[in-house]
């Protein structure tokens, strides 16, 4: 990560806390932009314990490995240029979308039992500086695809968009059904289930930080389209506007959102309680999202590497499970389970892949909401 651009964030977090959001505004306009900051801003030297701001770079937890798109008039999925795939392993594909509200790169596995039967989506969406390579790495959500027999899409953000990668989830005009990146996502998706042989109640969406944030509007907006969410230190949809309202509930915490009635979107959370980047309260406010502020079944465990976790489960009005909130002690900004093949990734905690999965299968769309 650029220290001057590391430096610069961790200054506008320090003014928003004192009230200064004119400063701190000033501060990530001069970070974004990687230009050279103006002389009115005098980054101070980084603190041990200062928090790093997701929806403009993550702090890698894990060592890793480390597009922009060009204009085509559709889906145009080209062979890979990494090492063919181990037989019965899938492939593992590049492609380009362009829509009405954009145009992105992505990359596409296909599971060995693709075309046999109409399969589930997952769509994934990366966190800040990643892409669609260290995302699956990182997660190894294709390994859990070849098993269970489901397509994994990943769409990859552009630097043209956001010169970090991260999707614009705290920018008003990319939180509603039909316009900005939810309609480039959601059309990205409708592209690729009529190109291949997949199931329109079984297609799902989760996210990592920025990704998570994105993945929790696009289980809002588009009801109709996905199934279940999942969110990975995320937020929820609206709890920011701007630059400033963002760093503010990245930092706190903030408040639930509207504050209006449970959207009942089957919702699956993952947060970890040390984390310093978004703040875990975030996680709560897209669980009461989904599922209201009903207290739920709580039960503690232990991941095999002894990483403690909190499990919150809530249900509807026939006793099926709604939302699930995982708490994981101790873990920082990071996919909890995940490998380090990949960056910000917790090999500790419990296998986040596996419960979202779990928890998506357990949850086609029966009916439109």
């Amino acid at each position: 990560m650029n220290p001057l651009f590391q430096r610069l964030m961790q200054h506008a977090t320090r003014l928003t806390g004192k009230g200064d959001l004119r400063g701190a505004t000033a501060a990530i306009k001069a970070a974004l932009s990687g230009a050279p900051p103006s002389p009115s801003i005098h980054p101070d030297a980084p603190a041990a314990n200062d928090p790093q701001v997701i929806d403009v770079a993550a702090r890698e937890v894990a060592p890793s490995p480390a597009p922009s798109p060009q204009v085509a008039p559709e889906t145009k999925p080209v062979p890979p240029q990494s090492p063919p795939q181990p037989a019965g392993q899938g492939e593992f594909i590049a492609g380009h979308y362009t829509g009405s509200a954009g145009a992105r790169d992505f990359k596409l596995y296909i599971p060995p039992a693709a075309g046999e039967r109409a399969l589930p989506l997952v769509v994934m969406l990366h966190g800040c500086t990643q892409d669609p390579d260290d995302f699956a790495a990182g997660t190894g959500m294709n390994d859990a695809a070849s098993g269970h027999g489901f397509f994994v899409l990943y769409p990859a953000q552009s630097r043209q968009a956001n010169p970090q990668r991260c999707w614009n989830w705290f920018k008003h005009n990319h939180q509603a059904r039909g316009r900005g990146e939810p309609e480039l996502l959601a059309g990205m998706t409708r592209d690729i289930m009529a190109r291949y042989a997949i199931d329109p109640q079984r297609v799902y969406v989760a996210g990592l930080s920025a990704g998570g944030a994105m993945a929790a509007i696009l289980g809002d907006a588009y009801p109709d389209l996905f199934a279940a969410v999942g969110v990975h230190s995320g937020l929820a949809t609206g709890i920011a506007k701007d630059l400033p309202s963002a760093l503010g509930a990245m930092k706190s915490g903030g408040s639930r959102p509207g504050g209006g009635a449970a959207s009942g979107v089957p919702t699956i959370v993952f947060h970890g309680d040390a984390d310093a980047t978004v703040h875990p309260g975030n996680g709560e406010h897209v669980i009461s999202a989904s599922a209201g502020a009903a207290e739920g079944e709580v039960e503690k465990g232990y991941s095999r590497a002894g990483r403690n976790y909190t499990r919150r489960v809530h249900r509807n009005g026939s006793g099926e499970i709604l939302a699930e909130h995982w708490l994981v002690h101790g873990a920082q900004h990071a996919w909890s389970g995940g490998t380090a093949q990949g960056s910000y990734t917790d090999p500790r905690g419990p296998d986040a892949t596996a419960e979202m999965v779990r928890f998506f299968l357990a949850h086609p769309r029966r009916a439109p909401r």
